[in-house]
Protein backbone atom coordinates (compact mmCIF):
# COMPACT_ATOMS: atom_id res chain seq x y z
CA UNK A 1 0.00 0.00 0.00
CA UNK A 2 1.32 3.51 -1.03
CA UNK A 3 1.96 6.03 1.30
CA UNK A 4 -0.31 9.61 -0.62
CA UNK A 5 3.04 12.36 0.41
CA UNK A 6 2.87 15.54 -0.53
CA UNK A 7 5.56 18.01 -0.27
CA UNK A 8 5.69 21.75 0.73
CA UNK A 9 8.34 24.38 0.38
CA UNK A 10 8.78 27.19 -1.07
CA UNK A 11 12.48 26.48 -2.62
CA UNK A 12 12.00 24.35 -5.52
CA UNK A 13 15.65 22.66 -4.68
CA UNK A 14 14.32 22.11 -1.28
CA UNK A 15 11.56 20.41 -2.80
CA UNK A 16 13.71 18.33 -5.59
CA UNK A 17 16.09 17.79 -2.53
CA UNK A 18 13.02 15.79 -0.21
CA UNK A 19 11.94 14.22 -3.83
CA UNK A 20 15.30 12.61 -4.67
CA UNK A 21 15.63 11.07 -0.63
CA UNK A 22 12.03 9.37 -1.46
CA UNK A 23 13.36 7.74 -4.47
CA UNK A 24 14.41 4.88 -2.11
CA UNK A 25 11.39 4.59 0.13
CA UNK A 26 9.03 2.06 -2.04
CA UNK A 27 5.90 2.38 -0.39
CA UNK A 28 6.15 6.40 -0.65
CA UNK A 29 4.31 7.72 -3.22
CA UNK A 30 4.53 11.77 -4.07
CA UNK A 31 0.86 13.11 -5.04
CA UNK A 32 2.07 16.64 -5.60
CA UNK A 33 3.87 19.64 -4.34
CA UNK A 34 3.21 22.72 -3.12
CA UNK A 35 5.56 26.60 -2.80
CA UNK A 36 3.67 28.29 -0.39
CA UNK A 37 0.90 27.72 2.23
CA UNK A 38 -2.19 28.55 0.76
CA UNK A 39 -1.54 26.11 -1.99
CA UNK A 40 -0.88 23.72 0.61
CA UNK A 41 -4.14 23.96 2.61
CA UNK A 42 -6.23 23.54 -0.77
CA UNK A 43 -3.98 20.75 -1.61
CA UNK A 44 -4.55 19.17 1.64
CA UNK A 45 -7.99 19.40 1.25
CA UNK A 46 -8.52 18.41 -1.35
CA UNK A 47 -5.83 15.52 -2.33
CA UNK A 48 -5.75 13.96 1.24
CA UNK A 49 -2.20 13.04 1.51
CA UNK A 50 -1.49 10.83 4.51
CA UNK A 51 2.16 12.06 4.94
CA UNK A 52 3.16 16.17 4.76
CA UNK A 53 6.58 17.50 4.55
CA UNK A 54 5.94 21.06 5.39
CA UNK A 55 8.56 23.83 5.38
CA UNK A 56 7.59 26.16 8.10
CA UNK A 57 9.19 29.47 6.40
CA UNK A 58 6.43 30.47 3.98
CA UNK A 59 5.21 33.51 2.45
CA UNK A 60 1.27 33.84 2.55
CA UNK A 61 1.18 31.66 5.39
CA UNK A 62 3.75 29.72 6.99
CA UNK A 63 3.69 25.97 8.36
CA UNK A 64 2.30 26.03 11.22
CA UNK A 65 -0.51 28.32 10.05
CA UNK A 66 -1.40 25.50 7.26
CA UNK A 67 -1.53 22.94 10.23
CA UNK A 68 -3.63 24.94 12.07
CA UNK A 69 -6.22 25.82 9.27
CA UNK A 70 -6.77 21.60 8.72
CA UNK A 71 -9.30 19.18 9.84
CA UNK A 72 -8.40 17.82 12.86
CA UNK A 73 -10.68 14.57 12.01
CA UNK A 74 -8.11 13.86 8.55
CA UNK A 75 -5.12 15.50 9.78
CA UNK A 76 -2.21 13.96 7.80
CA UNK A 77 0.84 13.07 9.28
CA UNK A 78 3.40 15.79 9.21
CA UNK A 79 7.32 16.67 9.23
CA UNK A 80 8.59 19.68 9.45
CA UNK A 81 10.84 20.89 7.45
CA UNK A 82 13.16 24.13 7.99
CA UNK A 83 16.50 25.71 8.47
CA UNK A 84 16.14 26.95 12.14
CA UNK A 85 16.43 25.07 14.79
CA UNK A 86 14.80 27.67 17.22
CA UNK A 87 11.47 26.70 16.13
CA UNK A 88 11.73 22.99 16.78
CA UNK A 89 9.71 22.91 19.79
CA UNK A 90 6.99 25.03 18.05
CA UNK A 91 6.45 22.35 15.71
CA UNK A 92 6.00 19.84 18.56
CA UNK A 93 3.60 22.42 20.24
CA UNK A 94 1.80 21.80 16.98
CA UNK A 95 2.02 18.04 17.13
CA UNK A 96 4.67 17.23 14.61
CA UNK A 97 5.20 13.85 13.65
CA UNK A 98 9.12 14.79 13.02
CA UNK A 99 11.22 17.70 12.61
CA UNK A 100 14.30 17.78 9.79
CA UNK A 101 16.59 20.34 10.33
CA UNK A 102 18.59 21.61 6.73
CA UNK A 103 20.48 20.66 6.13
CA UNK A 104 19.29 16.74 6.63
CA UNK A 105 21.17 13.89 5.24
CA UNK A 106 19.13 10.72 2.99
CA UNK A 107 19.52 8.94 6.49
CA UNK A 108 17.72 11.15 8.57
CA UNK A 109 15.03 11.60 6.13
CA UNK A 110 14.68 8.09 6.04
CA UNK A 111 14.37 8.01 9.85
CA UNK A 112 11.57 10.42 9.70
CA UNK A 113 9.96 8.08 7.32
CA UNK A 114 9.97 4.96 8.83
CA UNK A 115 8.74 7.31 12.39
CA UNK A 116 5.46 7.94 9.87
CA UNK A 117 5.15 4.51 8.20
CA UNK A 118 4.81 3.62 11.09
CA UNK A 119 2.30 6.09 13.04
CA UNK A 120 0.04 5.72 9.95
CA UNK A 121 0.39 1.89 10.21
CA UNK A 122 -1.44 2.56 13.52
CA UNK A 123 -3.61 4.83 12.77
CA UNK A 124 -4.86 2.58 9.68
CA UNK A 125 -5.19 -0.03 12.71
CA UNK A 126 -7.88 2.13 14.93
CA UNK A 127 -5.38 2.87 17.25
CA UNK A 128 -6.29 6.35 19.00
CA UNK A 129 -4.01 9.00 17.70
CA UNK A 130 -2.35 10.93 20.61
CA UNK A 131 -0.95 13.46 18.81
CA UNK A 132 -4.59 14.22 16.86
CA UNK A 133 -6.46 14.11 20.25
CA UNK A 134 -3.78 16.69 21.83
CA UNK A 135 -4.13 18.77 18.72
CA UNK A 136 -8.21 18.84 19.34
CA UNK A 137 -7.85 19.59 23.16
CA UNK A 138 -5.57 22.58 21.73
CA UNK A 139 -8.44 23.93 19.53
CA UNK A 140 -10.94 23.57 22.30
CA UNK A 141 -8.51 25.44 24.42
CA UNK A 142 -7.53 23.08 26.88
CA UNK A 143 -3.95 23.79 28.52
CA UNK A 144 -1.16 21.87 27.27
CA UNK A 145 2.13 21.31 28.76
CA UNK A 146 5.22 20.67 27.63
CA UNK A 147 6.24 16.86 26.88
CA UNK A 148 10.15 17.81 25.51
CA UNK A 149 12.35 20.39 25.39
CA UNK A 150 14.85 21.91 22.75
CA UNK A 151 18.35 21.09 24.05
CA UNK A 152 21.91 22.75 22.33
CA UNK A 153 25.22 20.92 23.38
CA UNK A 154 28.52 20.50 21.47
CA UNK A 155 26.99 22.01 18.46
CA UNK A 156 23.93 19.54 18.41
CA UNK A 157 20.21 20.24 18.65
CA UNK A 158 18.72 17.36 20.58
CA UNK A 159 15.12 16.81 22.61
CA UNK A 160 14.54 16.10 25.95
CA UNK A 161 11.64 14.58 27.52
CA UNK A 162 10.43 16.36 30.69
CA UNK A 163 9.75 13.29 32.45
CA UNK A 164 13.26 12.44 32.33
CA UNK A 165 14.28 16.10 34.33
CA UNK A 166 15.34 15.32 37.99
CA UNK A 167 15.00 19.08 39.01
CA UNK A 168 15.93 22.41 37.75
CA UNK A 169 18.08 25.72 39.04
CA UNK A 170 18.12 29.10 37.99
CA UNK A 171 21.38 30.36 36.50
CA UNK A 172 21.00 33.76 35.66
CA UNK A 173 19.16 34.35 32.34
CA UNK A 174 19.49 30.41 31.79
CA UNK A 175 18.00 27.12 33.84
CA UNK A 176 19.87 24.22 34.46
CA UNK A 177 17.90 20.89 33.97
CA UNK A 178 19.53 18.02 36.33
CA UNK A 179 19.04 14.87 34.72
CA UNK A 180 20.92 12.01 35.87
CA UNK A 181 24.33 12.45 36.04
CA UNK A 182 23.78 14.97 33.03
CA UNK A 183 22.88 18.68 33.16
CA UNK A 184 22.09 20.87 30.10
CA UNK A 185 21.68 24.55 29.71
CA UNK A 186 18.77 26.41 28.22
CA UNK A 187 18.08 29.68 27.79
CA UNK A 188 14.75 30.54 29.84
CA UNK A 189 13.48 32.02 33.20
CA UNK A 190 12.38 29.84 36.17
CA UNK A 191 9.11 31.57 35.84
CA UNK A 192 8.71 31.34 32.86
CA UNK A 193 9.80 27.18 32.82
CA UNK A 194 7.77 26.54 35.32
CA UNK A 195 4.56 28.36 33.79
CA UNK A 196 4.95 25.24 31.20
CA UNK A 197 5.52 21.87 33.09
CA UNK A 198 2.74 20.23 34.41
CA UNK A 199 1.67 21.04 37.77
CA UNK A 200 1.02 17.78 38.87
CA UNK A 201 4.81 16.42 37.89
CA UNK A 202 6.61 19.74 38.78
CA UNK A 203 7.09 21.33 42.17
CA UNK A 204 8.51 24.78 43.01
CA UNK A 205 10.26 24.96 45.84
CA UNK A 206 12.47 27.70 46.04
CA UNK A 207 12.74 30.72 44.14
CA UNK A 208 15.92 29.47 41.86
CA UNK A 209 14.07 25.56 42.29
CA UNK A 210 12.00 23.22 40.26
CA UNK A 211 11.57 19.75 40.82
CA UNK A 212 10.19 16.64 39.55
CA UNK A 213 7.50 15.60 42.17
CA UNK A 214 7.91 11.68 41.65
CA UNK A 215 11.77 11.95 41.97
CA UNK A 216 10.89 13.09 45.71
CA UNK A 217 12.15 10.80 48.12
CA UNK A 218 12.49 12.08 52.03
CA UNK A 219 11.22 15.53 53.38
CA UNK A 220 13.80 16.76 56.27
CA UNK A 221 13.12 19.37 59.01
CA UNK A 222 16.34 21.19 59.75
CA UNK A 223 16.82 24.29 62.53
CA UNK A 224 14.77 27.08 62.55
CA UNK A 225 11.22 25.64 60.53
CA UNK A 226 13.23 25.32 57.49
CA UNK A 227 13.19 21.91 55.16
CA UNK A 228 15.54 19.61 53.23
CA UNK A 229 13.98 17.89 49.91
CA UNK A 230 16.06 14.89 49.52
CA UNK A 231 15.55 13.33 46.04
CA UNK A 232 15.92 9.11 45.25
CA UNK A 233 19.20 9.61 43.80
CA UNK A 234 20.18 11.30 47.00
CA UNK A 235 20.56 15.26 45.95
CA UNK A 236 19.84 17.52 48.79
CA UNK A 237 17.88 20.87 47.61
CA UNK A 238 15.84 23.66 50.16
CA UNK A 239 12.50 24.37 50.32
CA UNK A 240 12.01 28.06 51.04
CA UNK A 241 9.36 29.05 53.62
CA UNK A 242 7.80 30.95 50.30
CA UNK A 243 7.19 27.58 48.78
CA UNK A 244 6.49 25.63 52.00
CA UNK A 245 3.11 25.75 52.54
CA UNK A 246 2.16 24.12 48.88
CA UNK A 247 4.57 21.70 49.20
CA UNK A 248 3.77 20.39 52.93
CA UNK A 249 -0.22 20.31 51.68
CA UNK A 250 0.88 18.12 48.88
CA UNK A 251 2.44 15.40 51.39
CA UNK A 252 -0.21 15.71 53.08
CA UNK A 253 -2.62 14.70 50.33
CA UNK A 254 -0.55 11.93 49.38
CA UNK A 255 -0.33 10.31 53.26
Amino acid sequence: MKIKTLIVDDEPLARDRVKRFLRDEGDIKIIGECGNGTEAIGAINEHKPELVFLDIQMPAKNGFEVVKALDPKSMPSIIFVTAYDQYALQAFDVHALDYLLKPFNRERLHRAVAHAREHIEHKSLGNIDDRLASLIADIRGEKKYLERLVVKSVGRVFFLKTDEIDWIEAAGNYVKLHTGRESHMIRETMNGIESKLNPEKFLRIHRSTVVHIDRIKELHPMFSGDYAVILRNGTELALSRNYRERFLELFENEA
